[in-house]
């Protein structure tokens, strides 16, 4: 295993662009690169740089996603705070005139039509 992962490390230290997830391909670009007669090691080698791509790929994204989700957690964590800090504003709805009688539309209505007869 030693030996599998000193000379997998080699040959991503000269061609790390170049690999990918995909093992099919790893081991067509392992043939181009590096002369490996026997074909046991080379899918070895090919399997754990695929591996090793698979992981380094999944730690980003994770470490990607949590950059992410702290950041949203600090934007709900602001908002809350100004929420809390801004005075509440009274909307026309929700402010209510004492002494003030409503009349009703109706009752307007048939007074109105009742003057005019």
């Amino acid at each position: 295993m030693d030996r599998i992962k000193r000379l997998s490390y080699e040959i991503l230290d000269q061609n790390r662009s170049k690999f990918g997830e995909n093992f099919t391909d790893n081991k067509k670009l392992l043939n181009d690169i590096a002369i490996i007669r026997s074909k046991g090691l080379k899918n070895e080698i090919a399997g754990y740089i695929t591996k090793f791509i698979k992981k380094e790929n999944y730690e980003e994204e994770n470490k990607q996603s949590k950059k992410d989700l702290s950041n949203e957690d600090d934007t709900l964590i602001e908002e809350a705070i100004e929420s809390e800090t801004k005075p509440t504003q009274e909307s026309e709805e929700d402010v209510i005139e004492v002494g003030v009688e409503s009349t009703d539309l109706t009752e307007t209505n048939e007074s109105t039509d009742e003057k005019t007869q």
